[in-house]
């Protein structure tokens, strides 16, 4: 029986995991590649809405949406009707070689609602980590320059070019090198935890000028460079939401260079923090905007949407055989109405409620230092004690645990943090669900 959209809450009937999520993770290791991370044993049957149906028949809380990507929720039944009308007509000729409508209504609209009063045009990938690989070579190309500035903690994925940029954690990088030359990393503006043990107010955005005072005057020089790449919401580094002057300093520095600026709004886009695009929290304006995770609402879709003049390169320079696949563009049309037509004011409106509660669990709770978020991408700290500041992974690790027995699915991020990332379809009730269980994990943990 399919699950009902939005008006579903837990039900946990087996052990976790169950009988039959048993055998297909002892199949999975056996067959499947244990690069995967995978934080608990959930082995996903059906989904609607916010709720997943795991193959025992225990329902869950989604506060995952797939690692942001989710944004209608699971299955919404106006984007699988998309789906299916346009997987009727053509699933694939190619948009690397011919031409089809539909993608180009989708590089139309996107083009209109991504930051910038000027022209823009697209590029269609498949994933987040091949918009970081196109926007690279992009940039590269534009200017004839080889440096790329990137930011401590950051993820923009893990295929060379973007691998070289991440910064999130060791063992994404452990093995692997040497990475692409030519990219340097700088502190990021994280005010719970400045680098500079400065206060936000009297710090002067130490963290911005930093790559004018120090690594252009000590390890490149700015003509040199052709990109700083930066998440205007640092997403695996912890949810780290900097203050707007970091991003009008940023704006300065690139413009008196001739540096363009490289925005992967891959998991802080679409809607997810209230508005189109975080960037727009800030109205920070990017040469070259990443596009990918929740564009088409689970199906494979990467863009990059960059300044008419800068998109300069011609036939051959770069492609992807199955960027731009028509079903994916059916997908990401429907995502983009869903959105403009009351998903991103649910996400506000829901995303407000969720944080006044995250709040007062931050207020009870010793070991929640902190409450970061915007929209329905919300985030906690769990530290030892709020004086010290002193990350607890190993607790923030239980509380992922312990959500997930108690039927609410959500990750970690960062080194300490509890990341909140659900579907935009949610109602008030899975809200408050998902906050009293919290509630009640974080007793029991702390």
């Amino acid at each position: 029986m399919k699950l009902e959209l939005q008006t579903l809450l837990p039900s946990i009937r087996t052990g976790l995991p169950g009988p039959a999520a048993q055998k297909v993770i002892a199949r999975d290791a056996r067959s499947v590649s244990p690069s995967y991370t995978r934080p608990y044993p959930l082995v996903v049957k059906r989904g609607a809405g916010a709720m997943l149906e795991d193959v025992d028949g225990n329902l869950f809380l989604d506060f995952n949406a797939g690692i942001a990507v989710c944004a209608t929720g699971h299955s919404h039944p106006d984007v699988v009707k998309a789906i299916q009308e346009q997987a009727a007509e053509f699933v694939h000729m190619s948009g690397t070689d011919f031409y089809y409508e539909i993608m180009v209504t989708l590089a139309e609209q996107l083009g209109e609602i991504a930051p910038g009063a000027f022209p823009k045009k697209a590029y269609f990938g498949n994933s987040g980590t091949e918009a970081i690989e196109a926007a690279m070579k992009l940039a590269r190309f534009h200017t004839g320059r080889k440096y790329f500035v990137a930011f401590y903690n950051c993820f923009h994925g893990r295929t060379y070019g973007a691998l070289s940029l991440t910064s999130s954690k060791p063992v994404q990088r452990a093995g692997f090198g040497p990475f692409l030359s030519g990219v340097v990393h700088v502190p990021y503006a994280n005010c719970y935890r400045c680098p500079y043990n400065l206060e936000y107010d009297q710090c002067g955005i130490a963290c911005a000028d930093f790559i004018p005072n120090t690594l252009f005057k000590t390890v490149v020089p700015p003509n040199e460079v052709a990109a700083i790449v930066l998440e205007p919401v640092q997403g695996e580094g912890g949810y780290i939401f900097p203050p707007k002057e970091f991003f009008s300093r940023l704006q300065e520095i690139a413009s008196k260079h001739g540096i363009l600026l490289i925005v992967d709004e891959v998991q802080s886009g679409m809607g997810r923090t209230g508005k189109w695009w975080a960037s727009d929290h800030y109205d920070f304006v990017p040469d070259i905007l990443a596009v990918a995770k929740g564009v088409a609402s689970g199906l494979p879709l990467g863009v990059i949407l960059a300044r008419d003049e800068i998109m300069s390169w011609g036939p051959g320079s770069h492609a992807s055989t199955f960027g731009g696949n028509p079903v994916s563009c059916a997908a990401a049309l429907a995502t983009l109405r869903l959105l403009k037509e009351g998903l991103m004011e649910n996400c506000r409106e829901q995303g407000a409620c969720l944080k006044d509660r995250l709040q007062k669990l931050r207020n009870t709770y010793e070991i929640v230092g902190d409450v970061r978020g915007l929209g329905l991408m919300l985030a906690l700290e769990i530290v030892k004690d709020k004086r010290s500041k002193e990350p607890d992974p190993e607790r923030r690790n239980r509380i992922v645990a312990e959500m997930f027995r108690r039927g609410v699915l959500v990750l970690g991020c960062g080194e300490s943090s509890v990341r909140l990332s659900p579907p935009l379809v949610i109602n008030r009730e899975q809200a408050e669900f998902a906050a009293d269980t919290l509630d009640e994990v974080l007793r029991a943990v702390s």
